[in-house]
C-alpha cells in the first residue's frame, strides 16, 4: 500500500486506519496526497486495483481571488498559515498532533490551482482500479458538497457524517 501524506504533514496515516485498504495494490492519499495519489496512479504500469481519496484537495470551484489570498497569506508568514492551516483541518473538533515536514510555495501553489480531470478519472476507472472518495461532512477546507457531485460519477463516495478534514468525529 502506497500512501501521500496531506500538505506539509507526514504519518497522519492512522488517522484513516478505519477506512484504509491495507492491499498492496492499493494507492492512496490525504487532502494534497490525494492529487499525488491520482497522478501514481494515472502513471502507474504496475497493478493497482484501488485508488483511495481521502478528503481530497478541491479547490477548483474557488475564486482566483481566495486561492491569491491564500499564497499571499502563506508568503506573508509561513508558520501562522500552517498552524491555522491544520486547526482548521481538525475544525470543528479538538486538534490532535500531527508530524509536519517542510512546504515550499510550489506545493501550495499546486494544491489550489491543482484541476481534477474527469478524463483521468474515468480512464482509470475504465482500467478497473477502483476509485473510493472519503468525505467529511463538517470538513472545514474543502467543499465538500462540490467535491462530493464532482467525484459521484467516477467513484464510490462515503459521506461521513459529522466528519471533519482528518474524517474524525468526535
Amino acid at each position: 500500500m502506497i500512501f501521500y501524506s496531506g500538505f506539509s504533514l507526514r504519518d497522519e496515516r492512522e488517522f484513516f486506519t478505519p477506512y484504509i485498504n491495507s492491499s498492496a495494490y492499493c494507492v492512496a492519499g490525504f487532502s494534497y496526497g490525494a492529487i499525488k495519489a491520482l497522478l501514481h496512479v494515472s502513471h502507474a504500469k504496475t497493478r493497482i486495483d484501488a485508488l483511495q481519496l481521502f478528503s481530497p484537495a478541491f479547490f477548483q470551484n474557488k475564486s482566483e481571488k481566495f486561492k491569491r489570498l491564500q499564497m499571499i497569506g502563506y508568503k506573508k508568514d509561513e508558520q501562522s498559515y500552517l498552524k491555522a492551516f491544520v486547526k482548521n483541518s481538525f475544525s470543528p473538533y479538538s486538534e490532535r498532533k500531527t508530524l509536519h515536514v517542510k512546504t515550499t510555495t510550489q506545493e501550495l501553489e499546486e494544491l489550489l490551482y491543482f484541476k481534477w480531470s474527469e478524463d483521468i478519472l474515468q480512464d482509470i476507472a475504465q482500467k478497473g482500479i477502483e476509485i473510493e472518495v472519503y468525505l467529511g461532512e463538517k470538513d472545514a477546507v474543502i467543499d465538500v458538497l462540490a467535491a462530493k457531485e464532482f467525484f459521484l460519477p467516477f467513484s464510490t463516495t462515503y459521506y461521513i457524517k459529522n466528519a471533519n478534514h482528518f474524517l474524525l468525529e468526535e
